[in-house]
């Protein structure tokens, strides 16, 4: 199965790599483990969605950022290792929820990177994962996400 002719089936496209917001590297390889930088929901303009999910964004519109986290893990992962069919498996991802202190849906608000990750990688994309809320993320985004994959 080739990733990017999956992504086109499903009408994805992938960004264009965000710069770095600080001192770091969006990716590192270390000994097959490529570690993610956590990602902000980059929209396809090269902006970034920003709010307070319970506030200011539903349930569904947090979804799809989350899954615009998804595209931009999977696009500085392709930057560092050139083919995305390099993936072995998908280890982990860790999401952050910008939400209200009585929100409490952080599960669901990360699947929609977790079914991103299922529908283009199979049962490679099948994974461990954390869903926090929290207070405030870097730049006001609405999620932030990074990942661990082990690749061929």
């Amino acid at each position: 199965m080739s990733i990017e002719k999956e992504l086109n089936r499903l009408g994805l496209t992938l960004p264009t790599p965000a710069k770095p917001a600080g001192s770091y590297k969006p990716c590192i390889i270390v000994e097959n483990t490529a570690y993610i930088s956590g990602q902000g929901p980059l929209l396809e303009d090269g902006t970034f969605a920003k709010g307070v999910v319970g506030k200011d964004l539903d349930l569904e519109t947090a979804q799809f950022h989350a899954q615009r986290c998804g595209l931009a893990i999977l696009s500085a992962l392709k930057a560092e290792i050139g083919d995305l069919n390099k993936v072995h498996q998908l280890i982990k991802i860790t999401g952050f929820v910008n939400c209200t202190n009585d929100f409490t849906k952080q599960p669901l608000v990360i699947n929609g990177c977790s079914d991103l990750m299922k529908e283009v990688f199979g049962n490679k994309g099948v994974h461990a994962r954390a869903a926090v809320g929290v207070n405030s993320l870097p730049l006001g985004f609405s999620v932030e996400i990074e990942a661990i994959f082990k690749i061929n």
